[in-house]
């Protein structure tokens, strides 16, 4: 995950700092995804090879360590010197109903909390003149009303991510222990909202691909996502994700960094604002931004820097192609 978690449990002898470490790059990208040290497991296969069943076996151990520890000690949750979560009898105190949560909204919560609490993240907010964007996608939807797609401001949002990502790689990037890993290809993930809880269906290639084609991929993906459909591997792999809620609402908020990602841009609901011209106040469609980065690879100049760059080319598209 680019995060290396010291579970407790772990004698000093399992450490074999200085050694050679044989694994193969899928258990070690397997590793990486549970945030575990491969130098802290043991290897079972020959040569004391380390398999995918010895991370399982470690992680299994490693949480089984951790919950007798909680048991006999009190510092609290997680390891952090917290006090208990509180144990209350609601049924005191009126009428209740207990709703089990899905198993995508378990994964999320679990995933979620981990990334707020061991990612030092700071949301950096802006706004983007979307109204020529704006004109130009409602123009573009008239034209082709047969085709049966229409083109959303998302398709338009990830094309122009691209670009920005391209001028400032960094955002395209992952920690793997004191190690930047820049990425050169372009998966976008964008949050789509189900029964089930929130997925993250990713597009490959973005760059490769025009403005129509994302707009189809988008919405072939989300219809998946909706309907239960999504194969793992179409959640997989993304570089950067975008959660867009224009459809639902709000101004700003502070999305949660997606591990291992180093960032993650919110796009809240336009409206309709006065600009000064240097005349005069002109009714102007505004986009708000929200762009939350991991403070450890991402200071606050360089996340500025980002912001207005995107800002700039929502509000003339034309330099998405430069």
């Amino acid at each position: 995950m680019g995060i290396e978690i010291a579970f407790p449990g772990i004698q000093e002898d399992q450490v074999r700092a200085g050694l050679e470490f044989w694994a193969g790059p899928s258990t070690r990208k397997f590793a990486r995804e549970f945030g575990v040290d491969i130098q802290q497991v043991r290897g079972s296969g020959q040569r004391g090879r380390i398999t995918k069943e010895d991370i399982q076996q470690f992680i299994k151990h490693s949480m089984l360590a951790r919950g007798s520890a909680s048991t006999q000690s009190t510092q609290g949750i997680a390891g952090f010197d917290l006090l208990p979560w509180p144990k209350v009898d609601f049924t005191k105190f009126g009428e209740i109903e207990r709703q089990a949560r899905s198993r995508i909204q378990k994964v999320s919560a679990a995933n979620l909390a981990r990334n707020w609490v061991m990612i030092p993240a700071v949301t950096y907010h802006d706004d983007a003149d979307i109204t020529d964007l704006e004109e130009f996608r409602t123009a573009l939807n008239q034209e082709n009303q047969k085709d049966g797609v229409k083109i959303t401001l998302l398709a338009f949002l990830i094309k122009a991510v691209v670009a920005a990502l391209k001028k400032y790689p960094t955002f395209n990037s992952s920690l793997d222990g004191e190690d930047l890993i820049l990425k050169k290809y372009f998966h976008i993930g964008f949050a789509v909202d189900t029964p089930g809880g929130l997925v993250v269906p990713v597009i490959r290639n973005v760059d490769q691909k025009g403005i129509q084609e994302i707009a189809n991929e988008t919405a072939s993906l989300a219809m998946l996502a909706r309907e239960g459909k999504l194969k793992p591997d179409q959640m997989q792999g993304a570089s950067f994700t975008i959660s867009s809620l224009g459809g639902i609402g709000g101004t700003y908020c502070a999305p949660i960094v997606n591990a291992p990602e180093v960032a993650i841009l919110a796009v809240n609901k336009s409206a309709v604002k006065p600009v000064w011209d240097g005349k005069q106040f002109v009714p102007r469609l505004i986009c708000p931004l929200s762009m939350t980065a991991d403070h450890r690879v991402i200071d606050g100049a360089l996340a500025t820097h980002f912001t207005a760059h995107l800002s700039q080319l929502l509000g003339d598209f034309r330099k998405v192609m430069l």
